[in-house]
């Protein structure tokens, strides 16, 4: 899964409508750039192929009274929002995804019901024992990597991860459930957007083309 397709289909609808240079603020305001693939070329790219997919709809809008250009502006449509929530709860589940798609699914895991999201993160732990159950059948942690030679220290490299993810997923889970958070349905969600001409601290600077549309 690229984690592109979540994060800009995550920022638009977090928008309503909003125009490309909008949704790469809040990417870059929220860290994207530096831990995933949202550069502004991969995210002008994704609404536009969102766009003829049908996930988004297209708005023109008026020049500004500034003088600047007109924008598209995006919207999502009922299809992007039923992509958006599978990439979601696949992003939660999977206990192998990239760090950028685990990181795009924790960033919007409010979107869901908390007992929702409790059940998505218990499956990853699943998942993740289930791998670790395969893999110690071959191989044995307690007799150490070099029962394999040095590729054991992959092998090595691998449960330690694993066991790392799952006792921070473990973590979550308790957080959640003790209450942590606002989810959907339970009152105000997180703001963690841009309002419009609101100066953004983490911007990188970089100028692209798409920016003016």
């Amino acid at each position: 899964m690229s984690a592109i397709r979540l994060l800009v289909l995550g920022a638009v609808r977090q928008h309503g409508r909003a125009h490309g240079y909008q949704v790469r603020g809040d990417l870059e305001y929220w860290g994207a750039h530096e831990w995933s693939n949202a550069k502004p070329g991969s995210i002008y790219h994704a609404l536009k192929q969102m766009a003829k997919q049908g996930l988004l709809r297209e708005h023109e809008t008026a020049p500004s009274p500034a003088g600047g250009p007109p924008r598209t502006e995006y919207e999502i449509t009922e299809a992007g929002a039923e992509e958006y929530f599978r990439l979601l709860r696949a992003a939660l589940t999977s206990y192998d995804q990239r760090t950028d798609v685990k990181s795009a699914a924790i960033g919007f895991m409010l979107d869901l019901p908390r007992a929702e999201a409790v059940s998505l993160l218990q499956e990853r732990i699943r998942g993740i024992e289930a791998w670790r159950a395969d893999v110690t059948a071959h191989y044995l942690p307690e007799e150490g990597p070099q029962q394999l030679g040095h590729i054991g220290e992959i092998m090595n490299l691998w449960l330690h991860t694993a066991d790392a993810e799952a006792e921070w997923t473990r973590g979550l889970i308790a957080r959640v459930e003790g209450g942590a958070y606002t989810f959907a349905g339970e009152g105000e969600p997180f703001v963690g957007v841009l309002a419009e001409g609101e100066e953004n601290p983490y911007a990188t600077g970089e100028r692209h083309p798409g920016d003016a549309h």
